[in-house]
């Protein structure tokens, strides 16, 4: 028997639920996927949204082939031979396939670099999914050939359509009563990935024998505390673990750091994620409390990327321990917050003439550039003048933490500063 994700799947955008700016009647995708005029495209958007199921309908509504690649298990020979049928496809006098391609993000680059010239010809129509970033995850000249359409988590009103059509519509569900009292457990686990929620429908129907299905929250939580699985990357354990991890680094507590590093790992997390927010959290919880943080959180991402599982686990972890036991400062984080702050209350003030650039006569005339002092040519290279705008001269927004690297900072800043901004 097919999962009830299957049997229910959407054959027309009709039927489609979900990404209503999108699939709507009037909208410029609609019209498009309607007129069968179709470019390659990326869709971007969370675990269980319908990028699969998009893709389908537009290719199957457009008359073209349908070629499906997973980015998990397919490798650059799998892409070779997929676009030589393709090839014969357009020979034969057939519209160019589409290719779809989930998770493009873990494709490498030289497996990306072998679909562009595929795309660039237009011998296959490329629709990838992606729940990461494409800015980051696709190569740019691919990127370029693609449009990208980013999809949204289902709305309750969403998950309600699906409960409704499930149970009234599904051959299996149609054959038990279904007394649905409560929904708020069923949504929230299923959170707004319509996958998960006919997964627990299908559950829910396989755990109650007799003529009737009753659901409410505690039945709902009840049933998946016995079968939730150790971690769901898409779904809100996800955020969980992930929110658990970053504060134990910022807590300086490196065993649960590796704990929950583990417990995503084992779980089937894509390192790379879990290598970026690395990244963030060195500049935003580290900061100038040990700038090294910085360079051993991008050099992991770079290494991680290279190397990729399980030898990237290493990695992980010396930098998840090495980021729990470093000094702690957000000063950073803090400053370019209360600069933002500050400057969208107060709006942009005068740049100080002397700081102004004079590329033309006319502005050194008017004095661009005028009594500015080169730092170098000072004693200590540095020479007292003012950089702000007059109106907010001395405004303070970075103020050194209490930590030995911005204690020194702070000292520096003093010795020059002679007590302006309040260093001392």
């Amino acid at each position: 028997m097919q999962p009830l994700a299957e049997r229910l799947r959407p054959r027309t955008l009709d039927d489609y639920i979900g990404q209503e700016h999108l699939a709507s009647k009037g909208t410029v995708f609609r019209k498009m996927a309607e007129s069968g005029a179709i470019s390659s495209m990326i869709f971007w958007g969370p675990p269980g949204v319908g990028k699969t199921t998009l893709a389908k309908i537009i290719a199957t509504g457009s008359g073209r082939s349908f070629f499906v690649l997973s980015a998990v298990n397919s490798g650059v020979k799998d892409v070779r031979e997929v676009i030589e049928k393709a090839k014969n496809d357009v020979l034969s006098g057939s519209l160019s396939p589409v290719l779809f391609i989930d998770e493009i993000h873990r494709f490498s680059k030289s497996q990306q670099d072998s679909l562009l010239a595929a795309v660039e010809q237009g011998t296959v129509i490329l629709i990838g999914a992606t729940t990461e970033n494409p800015s980051f995850e696709v190569i740019p000249p691919l990127l370029s050939r693609c449009h990208v359409y980013i999809l949204k988590s289902l709305e309750e009103e969403n998950l309600s359509k699906m409960l409704k059509r499930a149970i009234e519509n599904d051959e299996f569900l149609i054959t038990k009563k279904w007394n649905v009292k409560e929904t708020e457990a069923l949504f929230r686990f299923s959170g707004g990935d319509a996958r998960k929620l006919l997964n627990i429908l299908d559950m829910l129907f396989n755990s109650q024998p007799g003529s009737e299905i009753n659901v409410d929250n505690r039945i709902v939580t009840d049933l998946l505390q016995q079968n939730m699985a150790m971690y769901d990357k898409g779904g809100e354990l996800h955020y969980d673990i992930i929110s658990a991890f970053i504060k134990s680094v910022r807590g300086s507590d490196p065993n649960a750091a590796v704990y929950y590093l583990a417990r995503m790992l084992e779980g089937g997390e894509d390192p790379l994620f879990v290598a970026r927010r690395m990244i963030i959290l060195a500049s935003e919880d580290i900061g100038l409390a040990n700038p090294n943080a910085l360079l051993l959180a991008n050099s992991c991402f770079q290494a991680v990327h290279s190397i990729g599982m399980p030898e990237a686990r290493i990695v992980l972890s010396e930098t998840a321990i090495y980021l729990a036991t470093s000094p702690k400062s957000n000063s950073a984080y803090q400053a370019i917050d209360n600069a933002l702050s500050f400057i969208r209350e107060s709006g942009n003030l005068p740049v100080p003439l002397h700081l102004r650039n004079a590329p033309a006569k006319l502005m050194k005339n008017i004095g661009y550039g005028k009594d500015y002092k080169y730092a170098h040519s000072f004693e200590g290279n540095f020479a007292m003048q003012e950089f702000l705008p007059e109106k907010i001269s001395g405004k303070i927004f970075y103020s050194p933490q209490d930590n030995g690297r911005e204690k020194e900072i702070k000292l520096y800043l003093a010795s020059r500063w002679n007590g302006k901004y309040g260093y001392k």
